[in-house]
Formats: structure tokens, sequence, C-alpha cells
């Protein structure tokens, strides 16, 4: 199975940058991540929160095969714990899946039908996190997700 990560805009913030490489290079010990930045839409300043959605959307999907499963990092998704995390990443592999794909949405959240063609949904928190931080904060519970199947030391229960 390959896990990817796509998130929208680009982060300019060398130290999370930093951070966000040394997670990726730990969690391809134990599966195939890829991790892909979908450009800012141009003149989004001129565009309505909505039509900014739109386009945004526009672009995820376009990322997106059928066979895949498409999981939104939402405020109103469904909340676990690192434990249970792992056994959610457990299941989707056992299921035979080829593709999970995470997706951090832009300032304004998901288009209707990025929410129609999505499969689930995940809260990191009740918390709000800016987008460039939420993508380190993801990337280190895959890989805290896979200490815990692999019944690694990382994460002390």
């Amino acid at each position: 199975m390959t896990i990817t990560l796509l998130a929208v805009g680009k982060t300019d913030n060398k130290e999370l940058l930093n951070l966000i490489q040394v997670y990726k290079n730990r969690l391809n010990h134990y599966v195939k991540f890829q991790f892909e930045i979908i450009p800012d839409i141009k003149k989004a300043k001129h565009l309505s929160e909505n039509e900014q959605r739109q386009k945004e959307g526009e672009l995820i999907l376009k990322k997106i095969n059928s066979s895949d499963a498409l999981i939104l990092l939402d405020e109103k998704g469904k909340q676990f714990d690192s434990v249970g995390f792992s056994t959610y990443l457990q299941k989707h592999m056992n299921s035979g899946l080829k593709q999970l794909v995470f997706v951090i949405g832009g300032p304004y959240g998901f288009s209707d039908d990025v929410y129609k063609n999505a499969k689930g949904k995940i809260a990191l928190s009740k918390m709000t996190f800016s987008h460039q931080m939420v993508r380190l904060f993801f990337i280190e519970q895959l890989y805290r997700g896979f200490t815990i199947l692999k019944n690694e030391p990382y994460h002390h229960r």
C-alpha cells in the first residue's frame, strides 16, 4: 500500500520543512509514502471563499484515482488516540487497498465535491492548527502509528 499526503499550498518555514523531512525519511522504512503539495490558487484574493474551495477541490480530485481511499483531515472528522489511529491504518492495509490518500485542504476547507468523494474524515484535535503545522503533526502521527504496529519503543503506552 502507498500512503499519500496531499496539502494545498506551500510552506516557506525551513524549520518545519526540515522536521517534515525527518519524519518522511523515518516513515519510508515502514510504508511507501508520498507527500505532494498542490500549488496555491493564483489570484486567490480575487475569489470568494467558495470559489477558492471549488478551484482547490478540482485540483485535489485530479490527483485521486477511483480506487483510492480519500480521507480528509477535517475539524469535524473522527478523532483517534495514537493507538486507535494505528489500528485504523492496519485495517486499511489489511483491506488490500493500493493507495490511501489523506488531504489537508486550503484555508477555507473542502468543496462539496471533495466531501462527496471522501471515504472518511479525521480530526487531529478540537484545536485549530495552521495548515503548515498540520503537515508535521500528521506525518509524525503516521510514523508513530507504524512504530506502534511494529511494537517499537517510540510510543510509550
